[in-house]
């Protein structure tokens, strides 16, 4: 990726505490700590289901310079035989994975499975993880300004009473959209892969951002998580060959951003479709296929409508106050990772 130091990628999610204890040495003040009575469910079961995420990335690997080699974040196990759900950014391309239980002990894990469309990611555990799986809800049942609990790995020290603030759409500069996503605050701090758990104590939802939302003249700090009700659809793909089973969606590689009414690249993917078809940062998307667009959810979809990875995708740019035309040949971004090994 060039030209792009003014976006905010993913990989803020990523964190890259060298030291895994450093990590768990901070706490929320007591007052933001959820309790027993607080919560209609087994607190500490919910809590021991939260482990922490460590995954080691290939310095050669196509993500490397975006989300970095070492990342850290957490993850919740879903099933009995220890089958951990995740943000998916976290284990792609990693070439070694290990699971950190709340009680200390730490088991290898093997990066299953990553869907671009949703962002989850699963973990097999290579060793036994004798821990309670967390029972999954429904985000369709969860209202604004409703009550949650945001849980990270480290136990109740690292859990926290929040509020969803909204439900709306998402739209990321990677080439992402939810159509609804959940967004509470306060923020927790350590948000990659933490458990959204609902008053009756079932996963709703997977944390993806850290963010500020304008609202009301006010800045609200919170986090973005993605529906958990996205999962079922593919989970069983997922566990069987580690894609969804959906086509792959066109790629472009290229990064955009809404910026006083326009579409404006801010970067794009080295080797990229969009680098190879001339496609430049400071560029304005004006059209796709001969349709305008003017928002960054509208550009992605317009792109998707198009056809598969592989379709070639006309884009109408605006260069210094020139149009430029351009065909870009999309690809499947999947194809440019490295594939996890099993040892």
């Amino acid at each position: 990726m060039r030209d792009a130091s003014n976006m905010e990628p993913p990989r803020i999610a990523a964190q890259r505490d060298d030291d895994m204890s450093e990590s768990t040495r901070w706490s929320f003040p007591p007052e933001l700590q959820p309790t027993q009575g607080d919560a209609g469910f087994d607190l500490k079961a919910a809590l021991d289901a939260v482990v922490a995420v460590r995954a080691k990335i290939p310095d050669d690997a196509f993500t490397a310079s975006i989300l970095g080699t070492e990342r850290i974040g957490n993850g919740v196990v879903i099933a009995d035989d220890g089958l951990v759900l995740t943000i998916g950014y976290l284990i792609t391309e990693a070439a070694s994975v290990w699971l950190t239980a709340n009680d200390g002990s730490v088991v290898e894990g093997y990066p299953l499975a990553y869907d671009f469309a949703t962002g989850f990611g699963l973990i097999h555990p290579l060793g036994r993880l004798d821990l309670p799986p967390l029972a999954r809800g429904s985000s369709a049942g969860v209202a604004k300004d409703d009550d949650v609990f945001v849980l990270g790995f480290g136990g109740r020290a690292h859990a926290l009473k929040a509020t969803v603030f909204a439900k709306r759409e998402f739209a990321g500069y990677w080439e992402y959209v939810l159509d609804e996503a959940l967004f509470t605050t306060p923020p927790h701090p350590e948000w990659s892969g933490a458990a959204l758990v609902d008053e009756s104590g079932r996963l709703v939802g997977v944390g993806s951002l850290l963010l500020q939302e304008q609202s009301g003249g006010e800045t609200i700090d919170g986090n973005m998580f993605v529906p958990i009700d996205l999962l079922e659809p593919i989970l069983h793909d997922l566990m069987r060959t580690g894609r969804s089973g959906r086509p792959a969606r066109p790629w472009l590689g290229l990064y955009a951003a809404e910026t006083q009414g326009r579409l404006v690249v801010n970067g794009v993917a080295s080797g990229g479709p969009a680098e190879q078809a001339g496609v430049e940062p400071g560029d304005v998307v004006v059209a796709v296929a001969g349709e305008r667009v003017a928002e960054l959810a509208q550009l992605f979809r317009t792109v998707w409508r198009q056809g598969p990875a592989g379709t070639a995708i006309a884009l109408t740019l605006a260069r210094g106050g020139d149009p430029v035309h351009v065909q870009v040949r999309t690809a499947d971004r999947y194809a440019l990772l490295k594939k996890p090994r099993l040892q």
